[in-house]
């Protein structure tokens, strides 16, 4: 249920494009009417549609998550800030270029986040979160966390290359099958390689 919630705004997103490639003259009345009148491209209509539908799924989810638990992770802060303003951009310039940066800057955050804390705050962000789950030798957690840094970078650079050289419709795709498939593949592997740290209940 928790990976469900957690892609609850990709899933929208990918569910609005959808859904507005299939009928993009009410796509383009919608989001014109959203842009006060302004005239929209029916070819460019899917994408601004899910961009608003993604916009408002995120600011809900951020909200629920706010109303459970009464504080909201720093990260969802952040792609909630990202996919505002990329987003905000692709509706203004009617330019579907900008909400295709969003994950990538995203995965960099991340990448860059977890680095900065290894460099200069001398901390390893894998261990804080599995640290009480796993009890690895302190080189494991240092190959465990270059790996994730490694993994979000080539995220990054995957999602530009899908976003830029082939159709809209395959981004999209990939952005909630391709993305979450990758992931979950590099999960499995990391399980499988640390499963014999694995400490069993007695």
């Amino acid at each position: 249920m928790k990976l469900l919630f957690d892609l609850f705004p990709v899933i929208l997103f990918f569910a609005a494009f959808k859904y507005a490639g299939s009928h993009p003259d009410a796509a383009a009345d919608w989001v014109g009417t959203l842009l006060g009148g302004a005239a929209v491209n029916t070819a460019q209509a899917p994408i601004l549609l899910a961009t608003v539908v993604v916009i408002l799924a995120t600011m809900a989810q951020i909200a629920w998550v706010h109303f459970r638990h009464g504080k909201v992770d720093k990260m969802l802060w952040v792609s909630l800030g990202l996919v505002v303003v990329f987003g905000g951009m692709t509706l203004a310039f009617q330019n579907e270029a900008f909400i295709k940066w969003k994950p990538t800057i995203l995965y960099w955050v991340f990448a860059g986040s977890m680095g900065f804390a290894t460099l200069f705050m001398k901390k390893n962000a894998i261990k804080t979160m599995l640290g009480e789950q796993l009890k690895l030798p302190e080189t494991i957690w240092q190959r465990l966390n270059l790996a994730w840094i490694a993994f979000f970078v080539v995220m990054g650079v995957l999602n530009l290359v899908i976003a830029f050289n082939f159709p809209t419709d395959t981004w999209v795709n990939f952005k909630l099958f391709g993305g979450m498939g990758l992931m979950f593949v590099f999960i499995l592997a990391q399980g499988a390689m640390l499963s014999k740290y694995v400490e069993e209940d007695k």
